[in-house]
């Protein structure tokens, strides 16, 4: 799915782009956030629980303080390239990245390196020590080989609790639970009533009585 001007400037409140500074798309369906080139005052973005694929977008972003990406399907590291001209960017949510790794050390010494003005990376502060053995340590990255268009592969499923989902977003973005009443409340869409669907045990317990009946009724007229 493609993140639109018209999803932007309901879920900020804004009436323009170039006004929106905080903006949470958590758990969307995203896998096109192009129109982030157009939001050059943006400090917060919470994206978690998508299908991205390519930071690129967000390089446009100069004032852009806060990413949180969890859960995506940004698969190589190179995209760490499109964040080094953020001067502002102080926390970083990757981790659950294809581009993870199966080394967490290296990982994390290699975005340290790109990123020495993190303050934060994946919920968990940042030392200069950590910072000075990722010169030695992490791994420079340069431009991705290939650019992409926004639209990555299908779109994944994920669960995230409640405690993950606070931490990630805690510049007062709107809960999965107000998000889905968001939408039902825009399509005008009624949450049915317990009575409206019986359960299945109200529709054995009928189905056991109609039985009976007819059972009765067989033995009469024999």
């Amino acid at each position: 799915m493609k993140l639109t001007r018209k999803m932007v400037l309901s879920r900020a409140k804004a009436s323009e782009l170039h006004s929106v500074r905080k903006l949470n798309c958590w758990g969307s369906h995203l896998t096109d956030i192009s129109i982030c080139r157009e939001m050059p005052s943006l400090e917060v973005i919470t994206l978690s629980v998508n299908s991205i694929s390519t930071l690129e977008p967000v390089s446009r972003c100069r004032q852009l303080s806060e990413l949180y990406l969890r859960k995506n399907c940004i698969s190589s590291l190179a995209e760490l390239f499109y964040l080094k001209g953020l001067p502002c960017l102080r926390v970083l949510w990757l981790a659950e990245n294809p581009c993870c790794g199966a080394c967490p050390h290296l990982y994390r010494m290699t975005v340290l390196r790109n990123l020495p003005r993190l303050q934060k990376l994946d919920n968990r502060a940042v030392t200069e020590e950590e910072v000075s053995r990722a010169l030695v340590e992490g791994e420079e990255v340069t431009a991705p080989s290939r650019q992409h268009s926004g639209n990555g592969p299908p779109e994944l499923s994920y669960t995230l609790s409640a405690e993950d989902a606070a931490a990630e977003m805690p510049r007062d973005p709107l809960s999965l639970g107000e998000e889905t009443s968001s939408i039902q409340g825009q399509l005008g869409l009624k949450r049915p009533s317990r009575d409206q669907f019986p359960s299945f045990s109200q529709r054995a317990a009928t189905s056991s009585r109609k039985n009976r009946g007819l059972c009765s009724a067989g033995w009469t007229r024999d």
